[in-house]
């Protein structure tokens, strides 16, 4: 609980497209700022106020222009939402007078003011809000406090409160805003009177910044409070995603970005917010943009949050205690680099947190470095000057540096699966519950992935997902070069990440991880083979026609044309059926056809494949 404000500011906004239940659903601009003041101790309303603001795209819908009577000529000398704000905060100050001890917060009709309009416009425009925006009261929740026999929140609007208090409804003449602005004054008055003596307090809050931090896999989720949101740049960060979701509340370490079977984004995300409430604000922001792209946002469940979030390894934890921290993640590290050689690439300017502590190395299952680490800034500021060293040169290797997240830690450092390798090809999912015996218990549902090879038959290898890092790092010990079937097994433990590696077709062995194969042809691969199948087939159509000719045709004596014709034709042949061999063969050596054996006559879906890496 806290004090009741001295006193409350009624602000109310309309935008250039949807206003009312869907208002900010559009991402249209803000177009008007109504406001009013309660005094609390007086119980007097103050005047109203409506400032107009010029959008930067000021075409108006036809439900804006009927709703709000706000034409297109009268805002070519409104104020843009910087000045207008300014204004705003000028003139609540003279009125309120504002002193030592005097306190004063915002009441809303509802959420949408100011969580879906003013804050996501603001941050769009890198408009710094004053601190008085980041609190307000919402009209309908305290309605419903006050009244606790009034409808359902989901049904409570201006109207359904002044006709339950009793109140006369404002004239028709006043416009759209100013009448709802004066309606509410009338209904705070009314709740801080007799009989009803209404406190305003406990305001909602909406939140400074996100806050990074880890997850484990042991938490609960609630499976209402989270969302997928698709289409992310490949290069955004949860700051970014924050920025997207500005004035809704995301929970500590809420924003996990999903990596793909190679270790990179996919440009997708999950994000789990504090209440359902918020959730469901942030579905509303379905197809708004993050810079030139649109984010798709659809719900999802907490155990989806927690298979890219959630985390059991204690090494894991260990780095991520520190909290807000920025975590910066280096690519193409030298394998024998140390953490001194790290700390001196950084260098005076961008400290690292905790120096040594500060540094995290990623390893293979047998503690091979991978060439990538993770690393831990105080603030923005040195995260920003760390940045600015990608490609920089550490020794004889550039470097590339990227934003990272506590989620991204956890998927690519959480060793939470085992790989078994050389099992029979005949062994079942049942054969290998009774090999790992009391650990079977531990398998999470679904977890058992059987590896097949390139023809779809068992390699003799398979990945099983554990509960935790600290059963599989128990599984894989106790074991390793157990008997199966007259065969004994390796077991190594391995992380997520590299059991989606493995089953996407890639490879890991001791010389590391190796990408898989295209799923497509790219297009040169594609072109070459469309063109070697149409040149043999006009090839052989030609030999065949050219032959009939020879056989057919006679000199002028009656006789057939003399032999050699016949064996240039067929050295002709030969020739170029020669050359075509060779550029299958060339085909064959690449990845596109190597990997996935594709057969070269009649094939499909030209040019949609990614470019490929000719075998040397």
């Amino acid at each position: 609980m806290t004090a009741s404000p001295d006193y409350l500011v009624i602000l109310f906004v309309t935008t250039a497209g949807t206003n009312g239940a869907r208002l900010g659903s559009d991402e249209r601009e803000l177009l008007q700022l109504l406001w009013k003041v309660v005094d609390l101790r007086t119980k007097k309303l103050g005047h109203p106020h409506d400032v107009l603001v010029r959008p930067d795209h000021p075409e108006l819908t036809a439900e804006c222009q009927e709703v709000t009577k706000v034409d297109v000529e009268s805002l070519a000398q409104a104020p843009s939402l910087e000045q207008a704000l300014r204004q705003f905060n000028q003139s609540v100050s003279n009125e309120l007078n504002i002193g030592v001890g005097t306190s004063f917060c915002f009441c809303t009709d509802g959420q949408l003011h100011i969580r879906q309009v003013l804050h996501p416009e603001t941050s769009k425009k890198n408009i710094l809000l004053p601190e008085c925006f980041y609190s307000f009261f919402d009209l309908r929740k305290e309605f419903k406090k006050c009244c606790p026999g009034s409808p359902d929140i989901s049904k409570l609007d201006v109207a359904a409160m002044t006709e339950y208090l009793n109140l006369d409804k404002n004239s028709s003449e006043l416009a759209y805003g100013a009448s709802r602005v004066e309606d509410m004054g009338n209904i705070i008055l009314t709740l801080i009177s007799e009989p009803y003596n209404h406190r305003f307090s406990d305001p909602e809050r909406v939140n400074y910044k996100f806050e990074s931090g880890p997850c484990s896999k042991m938490e609960l989720v609630d499976d209402n409070a989270v969302i997928r949101a698709r289409g992310l740049p490949w290069q955004s960060s949860d700051q970014d995603i924050a920025k997207f979701f500005k004035g809704l509340n995301i929970a500590k370490g809420g924003a996990a970005l999903c990596l793909n079977a190679q270790g990179r984004r996919n440009g997708e995300a999950l994000v789990r917010f504090v209440n359902e409430e918020h959730r469901d604000l942030a579905l509303q922001r379905h197809k708004h943009h993050m810079g030139n792209r649109y984010i798709e946002v659809y719900k999802a469940t907490g155990e989806d949050f927690l298979k890219i979030a959630g985390g059991t390894s204690n090494e894991v934890a260990q780095f991520l205690s520190k909290e807000n921290q920025v975590i910066v993640r280096m690519r193409g590290l030298p394998f024998n680099v140390t953490t001194e050689e790290v700390l001196a690439f950084f260098g005076q300017h961008c400290p690292v947190t905790g120096g040594k502590e500060g540094v995290l190395f990623v390893t293979y299952p047998d503690s091979r470095p991978t060439g990538d680490a993770f690393v831990l800034f105080a603030c923005e500021e040195y995260a920003q000057n760390a940045l600015k060293k990608h490609k920089d040169l550490l020794g004889r290797r550039y470097i590339e540096l990227f934003r990272s997240t506590a989620a991204e830690v956890q998927q690519v450092l959480n060793r939470d699966c085992i790989r078994l390798r050389g099992l029979p090809y005949a062994a079942t999912i049942e054969d290998i519950l009774d090999f790992l015996g009391e650990f079977s218990t531990d398998i999470r549902t679904h977890g058992v992935h059987m590896v097949l090879n390139h023809q779809g038959r068992p390699s003799g290898d398979a990945f099983i997902q554990m509960k935790s890092a600290d059963r599989a790092f128990l599984a894989a010990q106790k074991c390793h070069k157990k008997t199966m079937k007259d065969r004994y097994i390796e077991v190594f433990q391995c992380s997520a990440e590299e059991m989606n590696f493995v089953l996407m077709g890639g490879t890991l062995n001791r010389n590391g991880l190796s990408p898989p194969p295209c799923k497509l042809p790219c297009k040169f691969c594609m072109g070459l083979a469309n063109t070697v199948c149409c040149v043999r087939v006009g090839v052989g159509a030609a030999f065949l026609i050219l032959i009939l000719f020879l056989g057919k045709v006679s000199d002028g004596g009656g006789k057939i044309r003399p032999l050699h014709l016949k064996s240039a034709a067929a050295c002709v042949h030969f020739s170029l059926w020669l050359w075509i061999t060779m550029i299958e063969e060339l085909l064959r050596n690449s990845s596109c056809f190597s990997s996935n054996r594709l057969a070269f006559p009649f094939l499909k879906q030209a040019g949609q494949g990614e470019p490929c890496q000719w075998k040397k």
